[in-house]
């Protein structure tokens, strides 16, 4: 099997302040801290069950203890300009058909192909966002094998179709 083709991956051009916000951003999600619920180290039954904000009246997480896990607090936010981006700086859009496509703007979007989507409508989808320039950030390895022998198989029938008027 031939190895799967490469798909373009367009840039979006961002402003300086834009770009500045999303380095920023990554650096602020790098000093983020783990938060944790009251006693999720001691009970495994809450071990994975995320924030929960801590009421009790003695509360050394509710408190903000020297020592003891730090409390989420609004200080920990993104920049609003860059929250919910995807870290290339384009809006993600979750798309479930072809027509989907239309309405949406190459230049300000990336385009996330549903999990739903079927390998034949996949294909279409992809396709479609190859001519309009997006970019598809779960193009899926069937659907990048699938395109590069449909692109193989034409580009022989077209090298054969050559050869004939050539001879």
């Amino acid at each position: 099997m031939s190895s799967p083709a490469q798909l373009p991956r367009p840039r979006r051009e961002l402003p300086g302040g834009l770009q500045r916000l999303l380095r920023l951003r990554v650096r602020m999600e790098r000093r983020m801290p783990e938060f944790v619920r009251i006693d999720q180290w001691r009970y495994k039954r809450i071990e994975g069950s995320g924030w929960r904000y801590p009421r009790g009246l003695d509360s050394k997480i509710r408190r903000k203890w020297k020592g003891w896990p730090p409390c989420v607090e609004v200080g920990y936010r993104k920049p609003a300009a860059v929250r919910g981006l995807h870290p290339s700086g384009f809006v993600e859009a979750v798309i479930h058909n072809a027509e989907e496509l239309d309405r949406l703007d190459p230049r300000t979007h990336a385009v996330r192909i549903a999990s739903a989507v079927g390998l034949r409508k996949r294909l279409e989808i992809l396709k479609r966002a190859i001519e309009r320039g997006f970019y598809v950030l779960n193009p899926g390895r069937r659907a990048l094998g699938a395109l590069s022998s449909e692109a193989a198989g034409a580009q022989a029938q077209h090298s054969q179709a050559g050869q004939a008027q050539a001879g």
